[in-house]
């Protein structure tokens, strides 16, 4: 069975391989569920490691459901990543009652060749999983990053088998969500080729620093943060 560590930093990437990983999933701020990384990182990375590198294409935190300039930012990331030799992207769309959007994930697919396409864990808010398997597998996504959706891939084992069921051999499910060394046995027993998980310890790298860069008005994923043109002004005319 294939096993692909999530990687959040360039140490991270190297441990994986290493270690005896198959491939990465390149990506930034795990704390959020993943953003793309710099191409800084990206190119070192790239030009470091033998095995595969999949990038994570997600241009914020919050939800999948993005305004034209993101989508313009995505496809031009997907450009670059292509450009720097990836091996694959992992993204995704979602319209804004959480069905798959087939014309821009579509066109990421298109775009992405002839690099692997994963669509990543928004596939966990879609409510008709079945027909959103049949409807990537259409679209020749080639595999689909699942928990099951359930808050780890063990508790939704029973639906990751059941969508390996109904996708066959068209498109892979990849189990991904708090798998370790205790029951990453289980997936391999139910028959799955692949496995996602992050493998992460943590460090303290510092005392409680003096000043926190930490904002916890900010520390939600159920909002999306951006600078307020209306404020902006208004501090522009008071300082004017």
């Amino acid at each position: 069975m294939l096993l692909e560590i999530c990687t959040n930093s360039y140490h991270s990437a190297i441990h994986a391989e290493n270690a005896g990983a198959n491939r990465i999933e390149l990506c930034s701020e795990l704390s959020v569920g993943g953003i793309t990384p710099s191409f800084g990182l990206i190119k070192k990375v790239i030009g470091t490691l033998k095995i595969p590198v999949f990038v994570l294409i997600r241009p914020r935190s919050g939800n999948f459901t993005y305004s034209d300039d993101e989508f313009d930012i995505i496809k031009n990331d997907i450009i670059q990543c292509k450009a720097f030799g990836c091996s694959g992207i992992v993204s995704g769309i979602l319209s804004k009652n959480n069905t798959i959007d087939i014309e821009r994930t579509k066109a990421l697919v298109e775009l992405s060749k002839p690099m692997a396409f994963t669509f990543h864990r928004a596939f966990d808010w879609i409510e008709n999983p079945f027909e959103a398997i049949q409807q990537l597998a259409d679209l020749g996504v080639d595999r689909v990053l699942t928990s099951g959706q359930q808050t780890t891939a063990e508790k939704g084992v029973e639906l990751l088998k059941q969508l390996k069921e109904t996708a066959k051999n068209k498109i892979i499910i990849l189990p991904g969500s708090g798998i370790n060394s205790q029951n990453a046995i289980l997936f391999k027993n139910e028959g799955f080729a692949e496995i996602h998980c992050s493998a992460s310890t943590k460090i303290q790298v510092i005392e409680t620093p003096k000043i926190s860069m930490n904002s916890v008005s900010l520390f939600d994923e159920r909002i999306i943060s951006f600078s307020d043109e209306r404020l902006i002004a208004n501090i522009v005319k008071a300082i004017s």
